[in-house]
């Protein structure tokens, strides 16, 4: 949400930054709808007083036994024409907050200007690609090995659902298991395990409502099922002032996520790399507005770490203008490298939202001894998609036979096994 006080005082400014997301200028039609508010709650709070005036003045006249007719039909006038403005008040409240919520976050000044993810900018690279002799993608892997069926998750479920089974499926769960345990032993993330189902105020809070509202699965209750963890562990300070020497605060969760995907069709149609299900570790921090920078450098790096550790090559870029997401401010993708497309594809994808967030949540810090409240800032990153990191693993680690070579530090989750082999093996 965008604070209405910095558009009044610049609204070339929003126009300016919403110009660097390839958007048309919105600040004459949201200081119009303001103005109109603002000057009907200006008639409400004079026709209150007139109308309290002329209360106290039907009283005195029936202190002395005088009619007091005409003035209390004024009174009834004004009574009605109040609450006419304040219905007309309410509409344009909403009115307002539709159009601002309907517009994404300002990029922050050293985001490059682009037009889609051809013009992201590379930061740097790790690690260098297994010269491998015509390595095969996940799914013909993960099918050679009778462990990944595709077959029968369309009978159960529908197209993009994945059956995981034996080793591949523990293979999933000891990423999971890794991922968790670095961040909560290595990088202060406190371990969380939140509801999968969501009101729409939370959904609301992280900007999934209502602009996206066709990429998310509801329940017949009403109730939203988690696109991501991030929905859940942000707003778990939801409408709270936080004590200000007590950030950052730093929570982690391993859940499984739901998305529509509505607006990827023929899209990766093929193997598990864009689900309607999938697991996730996801991290959230909340900080105080003048830590979100630094800590956004720590919180990438708490991911990369991830990928280090497995010895799985990647590159970590700058998402331009025209490539980041609604809530962003800044954001980093780290792409992990997959030899059967022979390409990096995203893994994990850190932002910092700034404030953005936080006004939709009203969630505020308040330094020991101050009244002033600020609005804190929020950051979330993967850590990494689980799927995703188990298709890098498949792919960098597989063997000329098919076979999976387990990574060293996952081999303590998989019960010493060093290598995955084909059912019946």
């Amino acid at each position: 949400m965008h604070d209405i006080k910095l558009i009044r005082e610049n609204p070339e400014g929003l126009d300016k930054a919403l110009a660097r997301r390839h958007m048309a200028p919105v600040s004459a039609e949201i200081l119009r709808i303001d103005e109109l508010r603002r000057a009907v709650q200006t008639a409400m709070q004079e026709q209150q007083a007139k109308r309290n005036d002329l209360s106290r003045q039907v009283g005195e006249l029936k202190r002395k036994g005088e009619k007091a007719d005409a003035i209390m039909g004024e009174v009834a006038q004004l009574k009605q024409g109040l609450a006419e403005n304040e219905e007309r008040e309410k509409q344009l409240g909403t009115q307002l907050d539709s159009l601002l919520s309907s517009i994404p976050n300002r990029p922050a000044d050293d985001v490059p200007d682009g037009k889609d993810e051809n013009d992201n900018v590379e930061i740097r690279r790790f690690g260098t690609p297994r010269g491998l002799n015509a390595p095969l993608e996940h799914y013909d892997l993960g099918e050679k090995l009778g462990q990944m069926d595709f077959e029968r998750a369309v009978k159960l479920s529908g197209a993009r659902f994945t059956i995981l089974s034996g080793q591949l499926a523990q293979l999933e769960r000891a990423i999971g298991n890794f991922m968790l345990d670095l961040h909560t032993g290595e990088h202060g993330y406190t371990e969380v395990s939140p509801p999968l189902m969501v009101k729409d105020e939370m959904m609301y809070g992280t900007a999934q409502l209502p602009k996206f509202v066709d990429d998310q699965f509801r329940t017949t209750t009403g109730l939203w099922l988690i696109p991501t963890a991030e929905v859940p562990l942000t707003n778990l300070v939801h409408g709270e002032i936080l004590e200000r020497e007590k950030l950052p605060l730093r929570v982690t969760a391993r859940t499984p996520c739901f998305r529509a995907e509505a607006g990827s069709a023929g899209r990766d149609t093929r193997g598990m790399l864009r689900q309607h299900q999938f697991y996730k570790v996801e991290m959230v921090s909340i900080t105080a507005p003048e830590e979100s920078k630094a800590e956004h450098e720590r919180m990438t790096d708490c991911a990369e770490t991830v990928l280090k550790k497995l010895e799985i090559p990647f590159r970590t870029v700058t998402l331009c203008t025209g490539d980041a997401g609604f809530a962003s401010q800044k954001t980093y993708d780290i792409e992990a490298w997959l030899p059967g497309q022979n390409m990096f594809r995203e893994i994990s994808s850190c932002s910092n939202c700034g404030d953005f967030q936080a006004r939709r949540m009203n969630t505020r810090c308040r330094a020991a001894g101050e009244k002033a409240t600020s609005f804190v800032h929020t950051l979330n990153g993967s850590g990494v998609a689980i799927g995703r990191c188990l298709i890098a693993v498949m792919e960098n680690y597989q063997n000329p036979d098919g076979s999976i070579a387990v990574p060293a530090v996952l081999r303590p989750y998989m019960n010493g096994l060093e290598k995955i082999e084909a059912v019946g093996k």
